[in-house]
């Protein structure tokens, strides 16, 4: 492989990550997908639901603010101050078992993933 076979490998499985983040999310907060793929902020259900999303992402993957903030279209900045209002909610003990629910659940799912990928043409 080449160093831009590499580099492209590496954003695709971000971008997975990503996604696999947002479709828990919106099925855990029973939120439209459409609705945190908006470019507008959307009312507060939504707009805490994408910053759980881009969240999970941030912790759960390890991904970069920024390519976090690539993924869901908004900027680093932006991911910065989701993970922190997130962060400061983690106080409350239904949040934080969700949380931790969701992210045991997204790191279980994407190791069963990497381990048995998908055969093409099936």
């Amino acid at each position: 492989m080449n160093i831009a076979s590499d580099q492209s490998q590496v954003v695709l499985r971000a971008t997975a990550e990503a996604r696999l983040a947002e479709v828990a999310t919106a099925a855990a907060a029973r939120i439209p997908l459409a609705g945190l793929r908006a470019a507008n902020r959307g009312r507060k259900p939504i707009a805490l639901a994408r910053q759980t999303a881009m969240y999970l992402a941030h912790v759960a993957f390890g991904l970069s603010l920024t390519r976090v903030g690539i993924c869901f279209g908004r900027d680093r900045t932006t991911v910065r101050h989701a993970c922190a209002l997130i962060e400061d909610r983690r106080d409350d003990p239904r949040l934080e078992f969700g949380l931790t629910a969701l992210e045991a659940a997204l790191l279980a799912a994407m190791a069963k993933l990497v381990d048995h990928p998908v055969e093409a043409g099936r």
